[in-house]
């Protein structure tokens, strides 16, 4: 049988397929993203769960005119399918390749490149009420979003003010029943609530005909009426969250049925005011393993072999161990020996290794969903009453609460701790994951001391020393395999902005603050072999900066080089030369070297550092320039 898929070079070609064609396709889709696994780790279980949503979507609007936001984004591979990039879709998460998340720069069909969750719901209205401004008023504005992205408190300020303008927006409920791990909270038990049988929703159904039909005589049979309604209503609970934000609540649906989906889409395309589609899907649907465990195959590990229907028969086997664990098994241990101590993260257990930390500590582990600024003012709570809180976020979620950074725990000088997971480049992810940004945001603050270990050996003890602080710190650490330096000396305690000189070098000097400490190591030895000695320092601190032994590498060496995976604007290096400026030093001699000012695509972590000149070679070579150039003056 000729293939479908490959035929599919816009969504306008959709039209031409029967039903059965159509779930043919659907088949098709689901076999080319087990086929992309079996080359590399990718999101997986989301995307096989909203197929039929996605073909439903594009056969009954026209999104070349359309709007159509995908909250996260990290579901869109079966929308990139069917918007002109099969032919490339086997490039998906390489450098240069197709982005594993919605990239304006792909496709017209593709409005924002999303990443971080929450925010489809405001930008839907924006573009509505931007098109109806300019006079575009029969564009259609469509918002699909989870149920995990839903507790977002932006969505709750969206779904107000869409309300309160009456606007023709339509927001798709995509209820899996998941995140990356479970939901959790009361809105999930709402959720839970709206799950109810045949028989449950057949019954409402008849009552609503029945209040449909009944006349009303005069202005006190009207208003009984209308008691009545509103109490039916809340006995029969489903949507009357969304209905009291002005919203008409439609569902709920089952997700795979695509021929359903399409009439009911049919149906919420003519009418007016603000919409919301409550659909049921199951994440991994399509693929029986990653159903019943869509924890484990959110992004699993690359598929050694795949049997029939899809079943995967085994995983290529994981690398060494990275950053994430050493800080999770840390964590682990400081549990054990403080009951003090506790854990938060947003939505991100799997990511975040806590796994053993919840299942161990479950009174001292809070999984608050995808909801940071309230984690962070929650863990202020905690450090008031006297708890000693670590908030461990990805890097670039954490900016989702910056002013809860500010306002309820720098302000207040309280004792949380922040693990600041995925600082840096976080590689296939792309630039929504890169947390690249965050020393310069983590040293605008008073109070708040920030620092990040060069290998695994400053791990544990720096959470340690965090621990037992009573001011706010934070630590970044990226994800990466974990690298142990060799050290003459023996490991330096961690104290309070002080560095940790590895070796000395009369040719020049590489100060890391972060763990391309081994790099620079590296980078130094190959530069020892060619008769330059240069020398190495372990930062450690950003604030504060061990000015002593930073403003001594300055004065005595010929090139100092500053080395951090984050911006090199506001970064480590831009915090040395404000330093030594103050002070009055000469900074002729100082190169500051991190990532650029522009966005960084994704590619393998490994690419993407030598990309930006961060790789032992480069390092090198720029020492080596130097002095050269030193030579001929």
């Amino acid at each position: 049988m000729t293939k479908l898929l490959p035929q599919i070079k816009s969504p306008a070609d959709l039209h031409a397929l029967s039903d059965e064609q159509l779930q043919g396709l659907t088949q098709e889709i689901r076999d080319e993203l087990v086929r992309v696994m079996t080359t590399r780790p990718a999101h997986f279980a989301s995307n096989l769960g909203v197929v039929e949503l996605c073909l439903a979507l594009h056969l009954t609007y026209d999104f070349s005119k359309d709007r159509l936001i995908w909250d996260t984004g990290h579901q869109v591979y079966p929308h990139k399918l069917v918007t002109g990039r099969y032919d490339q879709f086997h490039t998906i998460r390489t450098r240069g390749g197709l982005m594993g998340f919605p990239h304006p720069g792909e496709s017209p069909y593709d409005l924002f490149m999303t990443g971080h969750a929450g925010c489809s719901v405001s930008t839907a209205s924006g573009l509505k009420a931007g098109d109806d401004l300019l006079g575009e008023t029969g564009r259609k504005s469509v918002a699909v979003i989870g149920d995990g992205a839903l507790p977002s408190g932006i969505v709750f300020e969206a779904l107000n003010n869409i309300g309160g303008m009456g606007q023709d927006v339509l927001v798709i409920l995509n209820d899996n029943k998941m995140s990356i791990c479970p939901r959790t909270g009361g809105l999930a038990n709402y959720l839970d609530n709206c799950r109810m049988t045949g028989l449950y929703q057949g019954g409402k159904r008849r009552v609503n005909q029945v209040l449909n039909a009944i006349p009303v005589f005069g202005s006190m049979a009207q208003a009984a009426l209308e008691q009545c309604r509103d109490g039916l209503k809340a006995f029969f609970k489903d949507g009357m969250l969304f209905e009291e934000f002005g919203f008409r609540y439609f569902g709920p649906v089952d997700g795979h049925d695509l021929p359903g989906l399409r009439r009911m889409l049919a149906n919420l395309k003519t009418q007016k005011g603000p919409l919301l589609l409550h659909v049921f899907t199951n994440k991994g649907h399509g693929v029986a393993q990653a159903a019943e465990d869509p924890v484990t195959y959110h992004t699993p590990p690359v598929f050694e072999e795949v049997g029939p229907n899809r079943h995967v028969v085994s995983f290529r086997k994981g690398g060494a161990k990275g950053y994430t664990d050493a800080i999770s098994f840390a964590l682990h241990e400081e549990m054990q020996n403080d009951p003090k101590v506790s854990v938060l993260t947003a939505a991100m257990c799997q990511g975040n290794k806590l796994e053993k930390v919840r299942e161990d500590f479950p009174d001292r582990f809070f999984d608050v969903g995808i909801c940071e600024s309230h984690a962070v003012a929650f863990a202020a709570g905690m450090a008031k009453a006297g708890m000693k809180p670590v908030v461990d976020i990805y890097s670039t979620f954490l900016q989702r609460s910056f002013d809860q950074i500010f306002q309820e725990v720098c302000l207040q000088n309280l004792p949380v701790v922040f693990c600041m997971d995925r600082a840096g480049l976080t590689g296939p992810d792309g630039p929504t994951h890169h947390g690249v940004f965050d020393v310069p945001y983590m040293r605008l603050f008073p109070n708040m001391v920030s620092m990040a270990p060069g290998d695994e050996a400053d791990v544990a003890p720096m959470l340690h020393y965090a621990l037992n602080q009573h001011s706010p710190i934070s630590i970044r650490y990226p994800k990466a395999n974990l690298e142990k330096v060799e050290r003459t000396d023996p490991h330096t305690p961690i104290e309070l902005g002080k560095a940790e000189v590895i070796s000395h070098g009369e040719d020049g000097c590489f100060v890391a603050f972060g763990t391309l400490l081994s790099t620079c190591v590296a980078a130094s030895k190959k530069l020892k072999a060619e008769g330059l000695n240069v020398g190495v320092i372990n930062a450690r601190f950003v604030k504060p900066l061990d000015k002593e032994t930073l403003f001594k590498a300055i004065e005595t060496s010929p090139v100092v080089v500053t080395v951090e995976e984050g911006t090199t604007e506001g970064g480590f290096g831009s915090a040395v030369l404000e330093a030594a400026n103050a002070a009055g030093l000469d900074t002729r001699n100082v190169v500051r070297c991190g990532l650029p000012d522009r966005f960084v695509e994704h590619g393998e972590r490994t690419e993407l550092l030598a990309e930006c000149g961060l790789s032992a070679d480069k390092l090198a070579d720029l020492v080596r320039a130097r002095r050269a150039a030193e030579a001929t003056a």
